[in-house]
């Protein structure tokens, strides 16, 4: 989060390729014209295609060089007889190693909305010697296609490789904006049509040594051009007991990762979700986070989902990976239509980490501004106002909040706002990362599947 309208990556990154198209401040996502933009008591349309690996019969789906697929409760693709050997050289420390490497490449997706905007996650265990590098192919709807975009390099670890995105991606149609593919100018009607995901997996010559896939998919949208969005009517009174943390009390910390504080919204409210669902970090895990620091499983969570070329803990894909390292625990980032969406996770016992950006005078009770911010939804009041464990909070205890319903769903839905210097930027349109039992309850089934999520 940054507060004081102080601009996050993100959003410059957002904003530059808008501008070095159109020659204004208009936002990237902006792709529809202002009519598809939501009138009063129209129903808010889904522009939203959520796609997934995660069965033995999709790992066999794919093409296999030097992978196969294993079944099991987890099913997944492995490292079986590797394709070849490579050198890698890490950009950030310099060091260039030898890796042995397979890959599997998924059945081409048409998504169901051709889409302006595509971002993938994963849900992987990499053992120390291992690592994965995720890309995304597609389709234009025009026929043409895309060159094989690099949408992440991970590890859960640090020591093998440092985790990365890959900056300077682009065909001059396209770009690739930290973690999020991107259509250039969607004002021209262009579209991704399709597209297939494809995973190299790594692993340290003559060992047996092979990362696990579990889960592997893209969500992409064409999400309206929009300032509002209608209004939802309130149908839920719940709140789930998901733990507080605040990420201002680590302010100052571990300047590798960022230096805490308002930087660390998005590992915090990770760590709340992780450890609802019962993930518990060892003591031998934080042993290296210094003893005096509070909330230590924060500053772990900080490390474990820092992007070294974004230079910061809000990669969406890394904080979903990070989340699916615990045991029992599925982390995906999708988009959501509608309050209503987050009511039926709720009522399924789902909590759920949205995205959003705001003036000081946009959202009652924050008292700040935030150019991009992650807080985690916990449930609705008997009035259907939205109840948040906000990180940006003076302390633990003063991390639960109530936001007024109207005024939330209007920050994390549009994709066009005004910043504090009247300038128009980008919203994220209801981005949301989505935490889940590997093996859910048949409610909790139905509800991720009302949402778009199998």
């Amino acid at each position: 989060m940054s507060q004081a309208q102080q601009p996050s990556r993100r959003t410059v990154l957002a904003v530059a390729v808008a501008a070095a198209v159109t020659g204004t401040a208009a936002p990237a996502a902006a792709a529809a014209p202002a009519a598809a933009a939501d009138a009063p008591g129209r129903a808010q349309p889904r522009p939203i295609d959520y796609r997934a690996w995660t069965t033995y019969a999709d790992w066999r789906s794919g093409t296999a060089e030097g992978t196969r697929a294993v079944s099991g409760r987890r099913p997944g693709v492995v490292i079986g007889v590797p394709a070849g050997r490579t050198d890698y050289t890490d950009p950030h420390t310099g060091t260039t190693a030898t890796w042995e490497y397979a890959t599997w490449t998924s059945p081409v997706h048409r998504l169901t909305t051709p889409a302006t905007e595509v971002v993938a996650s994963w849900n992987a265990h990499t053992p120390d010697g291992t690592w994965l590098q995720v890309e995304l192919q597609g389709t234009y709807s025009d026929g043409t296609g895309t060159p094989w975009y690099v949408m992440g390099r991970w590890a859960a670890g640090d020591q093998d490789i440092k985790r990365t995105s890959v900056d300077g991606q682009t065909d001059g149609r396209s770009s690739v904006w930290t973690d999020t593919f991107a259509v250039d100018d969607a004002s021209t009607g262009l579209r991704l049509a399709s597209y297939r995901l494809r995973l190299t997996l790594y692993r340290r010559p003559g060992t047996r040594l092979t990362p696990a896939v579990r889960r592997l998919g893209a969500m992409g949208s064409d999400v309206p051009d929009r300032f509002t969005v209608s209004a939802s009517t309130p149908g839920l009174a719940q709140e789930l007991a998901v733990p507080r943390y605040s990420q201002e009390i680590h302010k100052g910390q571990y300047p590798e990762y960022d230096n805490g504080g308002e930087a660390w919204c998005s590992p915090t409210s990770s760590q709340m979700i992780i450890e609802y669902w019962g993930g518990r970090l060892t003591p031998e895990q934080l042993s290296w986070v210094d003893p005096s620091y509070a909330d230590p499983q924060v500053d772990n969570a900080a490390r474990a989902t820092y992007d070294h070329q974004y230079q910061g803990c809000g990669n969406w894909p890394f904080n979903a990976a990070y989340a699916a390292t615990f045991e029992g625990i599925q982390g995906v980032v999708t988009r959501l239509a509608s309050l209503t969406d987050l009511e039926t996770l709720i009522a399924a016992g789902i909590p759920a980490i949205t995205s959003q950006s705001f003036l000081k005078t946009e959202l009652t009770g924050a008292g700040y501004g935030t150019s991009g911010h992650l807080m985690t939804v916990i449930g609705f009041t008997a009035d259907g106002d939205v109840i948040a464990n906000d990180p940006a909070s003076p302390d633990d205890e003063a991390v639960r909040r109530v936001y007024l319903r109207r005024e939330f769903e209007n920050i994390w839905l549009r994709t066009k706002r005004y910043n504090a210097s009247g300038k128009v930027v980008s919203g994220t349109g209801g981005v949301c990362y989505l935490y889940f039992p590997a093996h859910p309850t048949s409610h909790q089934r139905r509800a991720l599947a009302a949402v778009g999520v199998h």
